[in-house]
């Protein structure tokens, strides 16, 4: 159970949870879902750096949704998922060394995209977390 009720306002958990504060639950929502869309990055690759943070950052609801599919990557998602786990392991602090591997394979739109979906999603699953948001049947 969440650590407070959900509120009338918001169509997800989630959103219920942020409805307290409808303004911010719009623009949170709003701003999740240009992020979540087919951008500089394909919506599939995302949905991969989405479940690898999940397994991470604490939060049921999120990991819920499913684990990395590996068989679904190529080599971009590949280099994508691998940079989101050194941002995970290193706790945001990424080596210039590493940032020079994803300029490799990314352009700089890209790889702004990357870092801005990677940042946005651990916000959401943070709060996720912290406001103990359960996976449905829990």
């Amino acid at each position: 159970m969440a650590r407070i009720k959900e509120s009338h306002y918001g169509a997800t958990p989630f959103q219920r949870l942020l409805g307290y504060n409808k303004e911010i639950m719009i623009m949170w929502s709003r701003l999740g879902s240009e992020l979540e869309k087919d951008g500089k990055l394909t919506a599939q690759l995302k949905e991969q750096v989405r479940r690898t943070l999940a397994q991470s950052n604490g939060c049921a609801y999120c990991k819920a949704k499913g684990k990395p599919e590996p068989h679904l990557f190529d080599e971009k998602i590949s280099i994508a998922v691998g940079f989101t786990e050194v941002f995970i392991k290193q706790k945001g602090d990424v080596s210039d060394a590493t940032f020079n591997v994803l300029k490799e394979y990314m352009s700089d739109d890209e790889i702004s995209e990357l870092c801005a979906f990677i940042t946005f999603t651990t916000a959401s699953q943070f709060f996720g977390a912290i406001m103990k948001l359960e996976a449905a049947g829990t």
